[in-house]
């Protein structure tokens, strides 16, 4: 799958974007809002790099001027019910392109495909205390549904989050702030 907007390229990652992965899954905070610690390694960002490779789940944000990998968008399938008309969408993205719409670009983009490819609901969550991805995910039309709780193995912590939905019918009815 390919998505190309005014700004990004959304697409499979590659071996090749080692560098640019490792540079965002280093920076203090940007894993850790999304159950993950930081890469303290370029050893540890390619066996992750390799299994999301094999996984095929996460499509890399590429901007599109500089070619750079800059953040990466997670197309997950149903963990709660298993339907297959359901994803769940996850996101980070490098500290030094955040607060430019970057990543509200990319998920409506991705929105768009998945909402144009038989997927009927699509499920965003984020931790109760990240107010950015909140506000993010609220300006791309996201209804809240419930508070959730979100175990992070990695970093040994449980989360407080907040779980929100959009469903097809919405998106197409033109209720989304694009």
């Amino acid at each position: 799958m390919k998505i190309m907007t005014s700004r990004l390229q959304l697409r499979p990652f590659t071996e090749q974007d080692i560098n640019d992965v490792f540079e965002y899954c280093s920076q203090e905070g940007i894993g850790e809002m999304a159950g993950w610690s930081v890469h303290e390694s370029a050893v540890q960002t390619q066996k992750v790099l390799s299994g999301w490779i094999l996984e095929g789940r996460k499509l890399a944000i590429v901007w599109y001027e500089s070619k750079k990998v800059i953040g990466h968008i997670s197309i997950d399938e149903d963990s709660e019910e298993g339907r297959e008309d359901t994803k769940e969408l996850g996101c980070v993205l490098n500290r030094t392109y955040q607060r430019q719409g970057i990543m509200t670009e990319a998920i409506n983009a991705v929105l768009d495909y998945l909402f144009n490819h038989g997927i009927s609901y699509v499920w965003a969550c984020c931790f109760q205390e990240n107010l950015a991805s909140k506000g993010m995910i609220e300006k791309c039309g996201f209804v809240f549904k419930q508070e959730g709780i979100y175990d992070s193995k990695d970093l040994q912590k449980k989360f407080s989050s907040y779980e929100y939905c959009l469903s097809a019918e919405e998106w197409n009815r033109g209720q989304v702030n694009l």
